[in-house]
This record gives structure tokens, sequence and C-alpha cells, in this order.
């Protein structure tokens, strides 16, 4: 009878690793938000979905993110909604490789940061012209957007600038170093590496107001971009609050995700609420008010829509 015993142990083995939930979410950068944010979730997820094994994985940002949750393997995501929204429509940087996504949660409103330091001549967005910049990593919606904030500001990415394509994190040293002269950072409040390079001794920051070009990027992209302030008292050095264009940050997954893990994964955000906020305080800014359809352009997927309308969000 002891082989009866250890197919058991065999078929329990097999059971156990067929049901077995690995994910892998993919974040951004060491040096902004969607990193600690996604390691965070990461442990919250693997602590209390049962069955559950959760990791963070660095990445690129929004766009590199958006081309793991198409291939085919259990990704979350981190992104900003108009990359999102660019994957599923098949446009911009996913010419012709439309990506079959679901919203699982409406996060925090990521902030445009315009960042320059004393002494570059840099006070408006028209004062970039000629300048070595940073616009982002490859593989970031931060470059995304920077792209289509430049051009509401009458300025061609190709001739009016010298670019770069750095992390917010090699922005900050290249400024440091005086390789460039301003960079473009879109993220939550406050950023890791914007912090550090605010209370580097020598350097003074200063935040490039550019609100007023929120209403050229909503003409031509869609209703994506809103108005919005970063407090002075949330880098050191800040003269004024900076008036900036804002989008928000959703979390995403694969629309082929089974409903019954969508469904665990949203409750387990909710439910422990304040061990993220621990993570990162941009975890405090979540709240079912916030679950609306007309705050992210992708559907929410089944499984989240069911567990948010049962805890009363209006998502419509």
């Amino acid at each position: 009878m002891k082989w009866i015993g250890s197919l058991a142990i065999m078929l329990a083995t097999v059971f156990s690793s067929v049901h077995a939930q690995n994910l892998s979410i993919a974040t951004g950068g060491t040096g902004g938000v969607y990193y600690p944010m996604g390691g965070g979730l990461a442990s919250v997820l693997s602590k209390h979905v049962p069955g559950m094994s959760a990791t963070a994985e660095v990445t690129g940002g929004s766009v590199d993110n958006l081309n793991l949750i198409n291939s085919g393997k259990p990704y979350l995501a981190f992104t900003m909604a108009d990359a999102a929204k660019d994957a599923l429509d098949g446009d911009g940087k996913f010419k012709n490789k439309k990506v079959d996504l679901k919203t699982l949660l409406v996060l925090y409103p990521n902030r445009m940061h315009v960042v320059t330091v004393d002494g570059t001549g840099i006070k408006s967005m028209k004062d970039l012209k000629g300048k070595r910049i940073s616009t982002g990593s490859p593989g970031s919606a931060t470059e995304v957007m920077a792209f289509r904030l430049l051009e509401a500001a009458g300025l061609n990415k190709d001739k009016d600038v010298k670019r770069e394509r750095l992390s917010v994190a090699e922005s900050v040293n290249a400024i440091k170093d005086r390789k460039i002269e301003a960079f473009f950072w879109v993220g939550g409040l406050p950023t890791a590496a914007v912090t550090d390079l605010a209370n580097s001794p020598g350097m003074k920051i200063v935040m490039i107001d550019h609100s007023n070009e929120v209403e050229a990027m909503n003409k031509k992209y869609g209703n994506l971009y809103f108005k919005d302030v970063i407090p002075k008292s949330t880098y050191s050095g800040m003269a004024a609050d900076n008036k900036i264009a804002s989008v928000a940050n959703i979390l995403v997954a694969n629309a082929k995700m089974p409903d019954d893990e969508a469904y665990k994964i949203v409750k387990a955000v909710f439910d422990n609420k304040e061990e993220l906020v621990r993570t990162h305080q941009e975890y405090a800014t979540l709240s079912l008010d916030g679950q609306k359809s007309a705050s992210t352009p992708i559907p929410f997927h089944p499984g989240a829509a069911k567990y948010l309308k049962e805890k009363g969000a209006k998502l419509d």
C-alpha cells in the first residue's frame, strides 16, 4: 500500500505546482516610485494570497512593462495611462502590436517633473531650446509624455534640443556632473532620485512650470492629462508650487488573467493598504472613489470590477 501513499504525495505535488500562482510585477528603475511600490505589492501578495508568489522586477518603465504583459508570461504591470492607451490601440510605440490588457486598479497621479538647477538659465519650457536634456529612459512612459510636452511647447524633440535617454537616477547624476542641463521625469511624490538632487550640496533645484501645455496635449492625444501641482514642500529648495501636467497611473494585467486571480489581487491591496503605505506613501492616495472608468482608458478586468462593485465603487 506504500505505493498508494507515494502516488498521493506525487499527485498533491503536481496539483499544487499547477495551481501555484507565480507572478512577476513589472515596475521601473530603482530611482523611481514604481519600483518600491512594486516591491511592497509583491510582499503583500506573497504574504496574503494563498498559493501566490510575487516578485518585483526592475524595468525601463511603462512601455517595457506593457510589452511584458504582451509576452504571455504572468505579469502585473505599473503603467501610465497614456502609454497603456497606445498599447490597447496599437499606436505610438506599439504600432502594429496591440496589447490585450485590462485595468486592475487606478493608482496615484503621475506628476511630470521638468527639472533643472540654478545657473543653467532655464526658467521656462521655451528656455530648453538648444539645451542638452534627458527625456527619460528608452522603454519609459516618461519619454512618451516628454515628447508630447515638448511638442505642445512648440519645440521639436529632434532639432531644438540635444537629447539624452537616461533614467531618473542617471539624469540626476548627469545634471550633478554638468553633462545635461535639465531632465524630464514622470513619477510619484516624492521621487527618491529628485530628493537626492534637491539635497545635494551646491545644487539648487529649479522646477519648470508647464501646465499651460495640457490643453494642447489633450487636443491631440485625448483627455489623458490634467493640470496639477507639485507643492513647494515636496523637494528642498523649491521656491514655489510647481504648476504641471499629470497623468493617471494604473495597475494592469493581461485580459486573459483568470477572474478569481484578479479579484484576489485587488482584494489583497485594499485589505492591506496600511502595509502598502509603509512601503511608499503614494499608496495612501488609493481609494474606492478613485476607481472610475473615466480615470483609465483601459476597461476594468471583470474580476477586479466584481470586487470593487461589492465594496461600493461606482465604476461608471
